[in-house]
């Protein structure tokens, strides 16, 4: 009799198969055929599998298919190989790095002495296209790492040498062959070629080997794909929508910002429109926050080494930091962030239990050194404005912070136009500083609040940065794009640090809780999004004239004038065109400037 294995359904119903057999035998002989041809994959105990791996084990088992939300991962990665097997047909020198599906498709860097241009992306996309109408199957093998490096040598492939090279030397490495292409791939992927419905090549970039500037340039081709056709018809259309809203064209046509290189790349000129628009969004999140009980502060732009010491920062995070200032023999450096200031107001003196939660607030203008090739508009900027607040906490009312803030959170972005948000919850890494109860405590608030706010959480098991779990909220805008916004980060790293107590009920000195919560993100990155969101077209209170005041001819701009000043004194901000154009030029400026209102006098 063959040895069986006892496999679990999400059901909760159990079946028996043989050991070793695939994954996709069960599937179509113990649940179904429909079943089996739509899957592209499964999860054995948690795992991500191919469907013709082999039942060793008693165990869960999920099926994967189209529906699910891992599917689209699935697809994109399995796009990526199909796609450096059409560039190898027609480039058979080239070289390939990176492969990886992002959120929006995948790419692939490729190191060719041919610079890649539109012609080859459309033949590239053409013989992916035969690639997947041939349903080519994706085959896995494995070696042990003298045979892959072995492989490498042999195919010359000094990039896939280096991946293996950083592997353990009793590792076992996968590959994956479709057709006559093998890459080395840790997978899953889904069955064959033909699973792909939809394909399509963008572009191509340029991305540095492994990331590193000081090392060669490679092309990064750039593409998507989609089960269905339907679907990147979809995308298109979005992409085309995106085009028309992409904020550094509005901001130049409104006249909202600029950025000038002998100011310096990824630092932000705002200009009086784009002023008044950020003065009002400010003035807004101040005003909100004083009423909910947080406490404004002002902290400087550079701070002493020591103070970046403390705070582990010059450990951690120098390389994003900008260069040393030495003055009267002590070292500057300008702040990449606001916490250490705060934590270091809260310092300042003893503090009791009555204090508490103590929550400090702040624009903080911050200042990181991001590449030359990673900065975006106001999406990604050397300098920008963090809207930061830190929450001191008792353990006592811990749970009902988190709940607060979280609402607050989405309380702010829906005044701002916002409706539809996810949550994550990041959870203990496997190295973390803190005690694990504490961690626990803390996810468990993070993921109530999650609930208490009716949003289901999404948990990254593992996730969490070392000093402490967080909950990330994302926000959909108005073609649909998600934007992660808002952050409350729990920090058992600096209070330590730092030394920060408090003076408890029982006359004896206790840790605080803190919590790190950004809102918007940064003023910059979030008037990004504002700008897309809303096409330029700024609600009335944002916008920043609310009324023109177009005269029929020149002899009206007296009653123009009356008109503008009564409204200015009730606070509305006019502009009245004193131009020499006719009246439909007039109002034709207007509306290009998306103003809300267009007076005619």
């Amino acid at each position: 009799m063959s040895e069986t294995v006892r496999i679990t359904l999400p059901d909760g119903s159990t079946k028996e198969a043989p050991k070793g057999m695939p994954i996709r035998d069960f599937v179509a002989q113990e649940i179904g055929e429909g079943l089996a041809r739509a899957a592209i994959g499964a999860e054995v105990n948690g795992r991500a599998v191919d469907l013709s791996a082999p039942l060793e084990t008693d165990g869960t088992l999920r099926v994967i298919t189209p529906r699910d939300p891992e599917a689209l991962d699935w697809l994109r990665h399995s796009s990526a190989h199909i796609l450096a097997s059409a560039i190898k047909h027609l480039f058979p020198d080239a070289r390939f790095d990176d492969g990886p599906p992002t959120e929006t498709g995948f790419f692939y860097d490729v190191a060719l002495d041919h610079h890649l241009t539109p012609e080859d992306l459309e033949a590239i996309e053409k013989e992916a296209l035969r690639i997947i109408r041939e349903k080519q199957p994706f085959v896995r093998t494995e070696k042990s790492r003298a045979e892959a490096l072995a492989w490498a040598e042999a195919n010359d492939d000094k990039y896939k040498k280096r991946i293996i090279e950083q592997l353990p030397e009793d590792a076992t490495i996968s590959f994956y062959t479709h057709g006559d292409f093998t890459d080395l791939c840790r997978g899953p992927h889904i069955p064959d070629t033909g699973r792909v419905g939809a394909f399509k090549v963008f572009s191509v970039s340029g991305a540095y080997w492994g990331g590193d500037e000081s090392s060669e340039q490679l092309q990064r081709v750039h593409g998507t794909a989609f089960f269905d056709k339907k679907d990147l018809k979809r995308y298109l259309k979005q992409l085309e929508e995106a085009r028309r809203r992409d904020h550094r064209r509005l901001g130049k046509e409104l006249d909202l910002f600029s950025i000038n290189e002998n100011v310096g790349g990824g630092l932000i000129l705002w200009h009086p429109k784009g002023a008044i628009v950020r003065k009002v969004l400010e003035d807004y999140w101040r005003d909100q926050h004083l009423k909910a009980g947080y406490q404004l502060v002002y902290t400087p732009h550079v701070g002493r080494s020591k103070l970046w010491e403390t705070s582990g920062h010059l450990d951690f995070y120098r390389e994003g930091m900008y260069p040393a200032m030495e003055l009267e023999g002590v070292t500057y450096y300008v702040k990449p962030m606001n916490c250490p200031f705060h934590m270091t107001i809260y310092g300042e003196r003893r503090r009791s239990y009555r204090e508490l939660p103590m929550k400090l607030f702040e624009l903080g203008t911050v200042y990181r050194y991001e590449r030359s090739g990673t900065m975006h508009g106001l999406m990604r900027v050397r300098g920008f404005t963090q809207d930061d607040s830190h929450l001191f906490v008792a353990p006592e009312d811990l749970e009902a912070q988190v709940v607060e803030v979280v609402r607050f959170c989405l309380q702010m972005l829906r005044s701002l136009g916002f409706t539809d948000f996810e949550a994550y919850v990041s959870t203990r890494p496997e190295k973390a500083v803190g005690a694990p109860e504490a961690w626990a405590r803390a996810e468990a608030a993070l993921k109530e609040a999650a609930k208490k706010a009716g949003l289901e959480a999404g948990i990254d098991e593992g996730g969490g940065a070392f000093y402490g779990p967080k909950i990330d909220l994302k926000l959909r805008d108005a073609i649909g794009r998600s934007w992660q916004c808002s952050t409350v980060q729990f920090d058992f790293n600096l209070p330590e640090r730092f030394d920060l107590t408090y003076v408890g009920e029982d006359n004896q000195a206790h840790r605080p809780y803190v919590i790190h919560r950004a809102l918007l993100g940064s003023i910059e990155r979030f008037m990004g999004i504002l700008i897309e969101h809303y096409a330029g077209a700024f609600p009335m209170w944002l916008a920043p004239v609310q009324a023109g005041v177009v005269t029929i001819a020149d002899r009206h701009l007296e009653a123009a004038d009356a008109l503008a000043a009564r409204l200015a004194a009730e606070g509305i901000r006019v502009d009245v065109d004193r131009s020499s154009e006719k009246m439909g030029a007039k109002i034709r400026r207007y509306a290009l400037e998306k103003v809300p209102y267009i007076l005619v006098v």
